[in-house]
């Protein structure tokens, strides 16, 4: 399964960071996703919807590589803290890179949150509705996070589903701890993220604990007309264990801009 994809909301649901783009280059999948719902936050009672598309030169998601050329739509709605919505991803140069569709729910409380993510890809023995112990597809993943402003925390953990293995051969629960400095300087939004597998599974291709992402991401709006722009993102991540570096670059499509 793609290395195992997650994405909800490692991160606070309440704020369009930078982004629709998570942590690392392309959409972190659903943790982006989450973080852009709230992005239209509006009067107090009504809800707001979100839609949206990114596309990104590369697939990278907490320091994984998960796919070359990518569209990725988002669709969510969110309601007095409460957000639930789908991802997807699909490669438009390498076709053979897995289809995925994710869906999430998560809900905010000032700069807490909580939130649950079913991770799916389309690989060619995963059908989506199978739901049978040891033989689904789906990766089923719990995350908490809180939100201090400068800097934010997430930890996210699968607890069903197919997930990785630790060296013993059982069920690893796979895990990710994330730390996120957001900031401003010349004129655009930048983010700095630092991500760990805190212990072995082979769902993150880690022997061990092991630091996965270090990722600087900036991020610009070009303004097309008076009243549209189209942010774009350009990021470095290095994953220290893999012996890997990527830089990438996305543009966002937003509906409701």
């Amino acid at each position: 399964m793609l290395t195992a994809l997650a994405a909800a909301l490692a991160v606070p649901a309440t704020a369009k960071e930078p982004e629709p783009f998570g942590d690392d280059g392309a959409s972190t999948a659903v943790q982006a996703a989450e973080e852009s719902l709230p992005a239209t936050a509006d009067t107090e009672g009504s809800a707001s919807l979100t839609m949206s598309a990114d596309v990104v030169s590369q697939y990278v998601w907490r320091g994984l590589e998960l796919g070359d050329a990518s569209v990725q739509p988002l669709l969510g709605v969110s309601w007095r803290g409460l957000s639930v919505g789908a991802f997807g991803s699909v490669g438009f140069v390498n076709t053979s890179d897995a289809k995925e569709i994710d869906i999430f729910a998560s809900y905010t409380l000032g700069g807490f949150s909580l939130g649950v993510t079913d991770y799916w890809m389309d690989d060619p023995v995963s059908q989506y509705f199978r739901y049978k112990a040891h033989a689904t597809g789906h990766v089923f993943e719990a995350s908490v996070a809180y939100d201090f402003g400068p800097l934010s925390l997430s930890w996210q953990t699968n607890f069903a589903g197919a997930d990785g293995v630790n060296g013993s051969g059982h069920r690893a629960y796979s895990s990710y701890a994330e730390v996120a400095a957001p900031f401003s300087w010349v004129t655009c939004d930048w983010q700095a993220t630092l991500g760990a597998v805190p212990w072995a599974t082979d769902y993150y291709g880690a022997p061990r604990f092991t630091v996965t992402n270090i990722s600087l991401r900036a991020t610009k709006a070009i303004r097309i007309t008076e009243h549209f722009s189209l942010p774009l993102f350009v990021q470095l991540t290095a994953n220290p264990e893999a012996r890997k570096a990527y830089f990438v670059a996305g543009l966002t499509i937003d509906a409701f801009q």
